[in-house]
């Protein structure tokens, strides 16, 4: 179960996650290539890790849980804890959506298979490797990744500037309009705030990084964990978008955008530094989507399914739980084949459902203002408002609309709702 508090401290474990978490959300598989062909930095902020660390890190520890549904239960009611999970779940396959897509560009930029193909083969590994593996196959590999991952890296990004002619020439390549940062120049304020909005308040609170948290020995050891990850997943996170800004000057017109890192890796590495950098890399996607698919079979099988069935046996909800990954594994599969890329998907993963959990977890944990009838007001209205506005009338700003519609809603219902729940509290 990715979640409970460990009986003893594992030698890293937040840290060497996050390496590898940036290898496959975007910044070293596309965020390059979006960079680079799309002129615009789309990268999730670290502020998700650490502002996760820093604030939720100890309140969400000292509460006990297990998965984040846990706390609904426990603050809300079991209504609230189910209706959540039904909208954490997508949120996680769609991520592990995109590490198979991502998984199967480097599959088919290293081998004569077409896309479809790599994300097929990809998703066959994939869930052999988490139904077989499980967590011990993400917790006790981060160390080894995470390492071959920041070689791999430097060793790609001292090959770029070699063929860019040193560090200078490489920066004066980059043109000002690759560069970004805020939306440009022709982006309203609320644009801007928009386009932060939904990695920062959608993934902060993520089952997968909710999961690392609770799993350490301590609440302090959860929070500077947290901080160190984010700082390192800062650090790191610039060199793929550094390359990727460069790349686009040294492969132009490429067919696969999303391929741009293996192709440059394949162009200017050895044949042996190639092979060991794709294996760094499949790895580290390997690791992340494991998390993923992971996260949602947990969700499922320990806040829908045992509550149902208290009585089973360890032995039946392991089987649970592998069947849950299988399950969610062939649905990623599904969403990764058909998705219009990897960004796409993040983006999704992070928007869908993400206004209401973020309002509920807020006010849960840091007020007793509100009770189960406002929680569900919160998730329903956010996920609706959130749905219409991006697939229905395209309005400009959907997921802000969505978030101030969650609050609203919650806070409304919250004025005439009696709070007569014992357990309603401030997290200590």
């Amino acid at each position: 179960m990715p979640g409970g508090h460990s009986e003893r401290e594992p030698p890293d474990p937040f840290s060497n996650s996050e390496v590898k978490t940036l290898s496959a959300d975007g910044s070293v598989v596309f965020g390059h290539a979006r960079v680079g062909h799309c002129q615009a930095l789309k990268q999730k902020p670290p502020l998700e890790r650490s502002g996760g660390g820093f604030f939720f890190a100890v309140p969400l520890w000292r509460r006990g849980l297990t998965t984040l549904a846990d706390l609904f239960r426990q603050r809300y009611s079991p209504s609230v804890e189910r209706l959540a999970v039904l909208m954490i779940v997508p949120t996680s396959v769609m991520w592990a959506a995109a590490q198979i897509r991502a998984f199967g560009q480097v599959i088919s930029a290293a081998s004569a298979f077409d896309v479809e193909a790599g994300i097929l083969i990809a998703t066959g590994v994939v869930i052999i490797y988490t139904v077989y593996g499980g967590l011990l196959a993400d917790v006790m590999t981060d160390f080894v990744q995470g390492i071959a991952l920041i070689i791999g890296l430097g060793i790609l990004f001292y090959a770029v500037l070699e063929a860019s002619g040193g560090f200078s020439a490489a920066a004066s390549s980059i043109r000002p309009e690759q560069l970004h940062l805020f939306g440009g120049p022709e982006a309203s304020l609320l644009e801007t705030i928009e386009k932060w909005a939904i990695p920062i308040t959608g993934s902060v609170i993520a089952q997968e990084l909710v999961s690392r948290m609770l799993a350490c020995r301590t609440p302090q050891i959860a929070r500077r964990a947290a901080l160190f990850g984010g700082s390192l997943y800062l650090g790191m996170g610039l060199i793929p978008v550094f390359i990727g800004l460069v790349g686009a000057q040294l492969l132009p017109g490429l067919a696969e955008p999303e391929q741009l890192l293996p192709k440059l890796a394949e162009q200017h590495l050895s044949t042996f530094l190639y092979i060991l950098f794709a294996g760094a890399l499949i790895s580290a996607i390997l690791s992340t989507v494991d998390s993923a698919l992971l996260a949602a079979s947990a969700l499922v099988e320990h806040n829908l399914i045992v509550p149902l069935r208290p009585g089973l046996s360890d032995r039946a909800k392991v089987r649970i739980a592998r069947g849950g990954v299988a399950l969610f594994g062939i649905l990623a599969y599904l969403l990764a084949l058909h998705a219009q890329g990897i960004y796409q998907l993040v983006q999704a993963s992070s928007a869908f459902g993400g206004a209401g959990i973020f309002i509920i977890v807020m006010f849960g944990l840091f007020t007793r203002i509100g009770g189960p009838r406002a929680a569900i007001a919160a998730l329903l209205s956010g996920v609706l408002v959130w749905l219409a506005g991006e697939h229905l009338f395209d309005w400009p700003l959907p997921y802000l609309t969505s978030l101030a519609v969650a609050l609203g809603a919650y806070l409304a219902f919250a004025l005439f709702e009696r709070s007569t729940e014992p357990d309603r509290q401030v997290a200590p």
